[in-house]
């Protein structure tokens, strides 16, 4: 896990090494354990590289690093099945110096050119100069758990690309907010473009979108930047199968993926809310670790003292249930007040709630115990259906399959189970109508922008873009999942994920985003994901035999949520807020009239959540 920065041009010398080493200063944080420089012999190739020191721990592993005189590789992440790559690239006469995942990525990729892709499972983000043909290769994992954002100038043959935005800022480039997307933002509480993956919140900057590759050839005629899917989930091939056998095969994978996860030569614990997700991490990693006990499993987790909605007594039952080693974050308003400046300077784009921060400090929590590397459970939720806002999609499937007497039962049981969800006439409509939902929820999007009272006019008028109305088509509960999970919703927290772990140094990993577990959840139908009024019922009882039943079966989702209404409450938090929006009517985004309106405090998943929005935004001027 680390920190990339490149400059790859035509032009001999058109930034120094000076420039270079000001982006990996700006990535020193993602990278703590050593920082290395390359310069091809033209000078026209200039590699970067912050190291967190996780797997190899010798210097030979530093990068960049250097293949068969020809390839150059900087490299962010891991490749989680390095050593059964290693083995069948070893087979066919590689060899290999190092005990390195990134020496077997570049082994692959001169074996298997770009399809070396498809045999990686890890998270990723690397680029590979090859000397030779003067072409650049660079990839992102399948889901983005890793950033890759660039800077291309066709003008000038030119193409700079970082981990993180400040390091192409630093160098002097552009440093201009999207306004189409700040309305986005404001408005809907959106940071990613409902259809655009390559979008950011600056006009100068892409992202390479997850699942996809780049190749840039600076020296041909065409001298573009070609972007290229190599992956995406299968959500229609739905296919039969016993219960039993699904429960066995997704424990398997589960398991498996926990594992390969596990790999390293650093010390690694596991984020503990105490809900079902990251328990069931907690608990896989229990039974590798009783199996061959290298280390005491150490977990983290977030606290809120007299807060309804903390869940730190089921954190501490799962922690006396395995024997762990735990600790305690105690995120506060007055905390909060002192650091969410520099917690949206890490981010470099707004961010959804309080919660962002709470997890923060989770991960400072971490660094603090000296650990560099944790298992968290994210990701569960969006493949296998489970927030309430999935129900009605479930339920829209059942009776558009006809299938009314379990849509009758389900129905009940959700409703017996305290789950909440919203069900209308409406929605009988959508079940049968699914392109006349589509238009009307656009529609309803659409009047949001055009309603909002606070937004100044002009400001909307210019900048509000029809496709940010979009709302997909969606026909199953498979369809929605994919949406969220490939396009907005998945996505935002990985982004958070990586930024907050990283500001750190910490290295998270993601046991649900094997990319095959995921691919086969979505092969199986949706009352494996729903059952018996029980959100994410396969991983419930996957997880039966392993965790106390108390927490297999609990229904109420809490999610990771910390007392955002309270905090906003706190005189410096309100004071924040009030010169956030006098910097957004300042700048002709907000009407003056909304300096005059008492603050909304409301929590971290509140529909209505302006005043949280103002706050975010405002603080990416300041």
């Amino acid at each position: 896990m680390c920190g990339i920065a490149g400059i790859i041009g035509v032009a001999p010398n058109q930034f120094t090494v000076d420039a270079l080493q000001k982006m990996t200063h700006a990535l020193a944080h993602r990278g703590p354990d050593g920082e290395a420089l390359w310069v091809n012999e033209n000078a026209t190739v200039l590699l970067g590289h912050r190291r967190l020191s996780v797997i190899d721990l010798s210097t030979a592993a530093n990068q960049p690093m250097h293949y068969l005189n020809r390839y150059s590789i900087i490299h962010n992440g891991e490749i989680y099945n390095y050593l059964e790559l290693k083995e069948a690239l070893l087979q066919k006469g590689y060899q290999f110096s190092t005990k390195s995942d990134t020496e077997v990525i570049l082994a692959a990729y001169d074996c298997y050119k770009e399809k070396c892709l498809q045999h990686f499972d890890g998270m990723f983000a690397f680029a590979i100069w090859d000397e030779q043909e003067k072409k650049l290769f660079a990839a992102r994992d399948r889901f983005g758990e890793k950033p890759f954002y660039y800077y291309f100038n066709k003008e000038k043959k030119q193409l700079i690309f970082a981990s993180e935005l400040k390091a192409l800022w630093v160098i002097g480039l552009p440093r201009h907010i999207d306004e189409s997307m700040l309305l986005n933002y404001l408005s809907l509480g959106y940071t990613s473009h409902p259809t655009d993956p390559a979008k950011t919140f600056y006009s100068d900057y892409q992202k390479l979108p997850a699942a996809h590759y780049l190749k840039f050839s600076p020296y041909t005629n065409e001298n573009n930047v070609e972007i290229i899917r190599y992956w995406k989930i299968n959500s229609e091939n739905v296919t039969s199968i016993p219960a039993e056998e699904a429960i066995r095969q997704f424990s398997h994978l589960f398991h498996q993926s926990i594992q390969q996860r596990l790999r390293s030569d650093v010390s690694i614990g596991t984020s503990l809310s105490g809900g079902l997700d990251s328990s069931s991490v907690a608990g896989g990693i229990y039974k590798q670790l009783s199996v061959n006990p290298l280390y005491k499993q150490q977990t983290f987790t977030a606290s809120f003292p007299q807060f309804e909605k903390d869940e730190s007594v089921f954190a501490k039952e799962i922690a006396a249930q395995f024997n762990l080693q735990q600790y305690f974050s105690y995120p506060s308003a007055n905390l909060m007040a002192s650091e969410l400046e520099k917690l949206i300077q890490h981010h470099e784009e707004p961010i959804g709630s309080a919660s962002v921060y709470a997890q923060y400090k989770l991960f400072q929590l971490a660094k603090e115990q000296g650990i560099k590397v944790l298992l968290d459970g994210q990701g569960a939720d969006e493949i296998l259906a489970g927030y309430s806002k999935y129900i009605h999609w479930f339920l829209q499937e059942l009776l558009a399959k006809q299938k009314f007497s379990l849509f009758r039962e389900e129905k009940k049981l959700l409703t017996q189970h305290g789950i909440p969800f919203k069900w209308t006439a409406i929605n009988f409509l959508a079940a049968f109508f699914p392109a006349l939902a589509k238009k009307q929820l656009e529609e309803r999007t659409k009047n949001i922008f055009l309603n909002d009272e606070n937004i100044d006019e002009e400001f909307r008028n210019t900048f509000l873009k029809e496709e940010g109305s979009y709302k997909p088509l969606i026909h199953s509960l498979n369809d929605i999942l994919n949406y969220n999970v490939t396009g907005i919703g998945l996505e935002e927290l990985l982004r958070y994920a990586d930024k907050n772990s990283m500001a750190s140094g910490v290295e998270v990993r993601l046991p649900f985003l094997q990319h095959e577990l995921v691919q086969f959840i979505f092969s199986l139908p949706s009352t494996l994901k729903i059952n018996s009024g029980y959100t994410k019922w396969i991983l419930r009882k996957a997880m039966e035999p392993l965790l106390p039943l108390d927490i297999v079966w609990r229904t109420e989702k809490i999610g990771f949520e910390p007392p955002q209404k309270d905090w906003m409450a706190n005189s410096t938090i309100e004071e924040l807020i009030r010169t956030a929006k006098v910097q957004l009517v300042k700048r002709g985004i907000l009407k003056k009239s909304v300096l005059n309106k008492k603050i909304q405090p409301h929590s971290s998943y509140a529909a209505e959540s302006d005043d949280w929005r103002y706050l975010s935004a405002g603080l990416l001027y300041s």
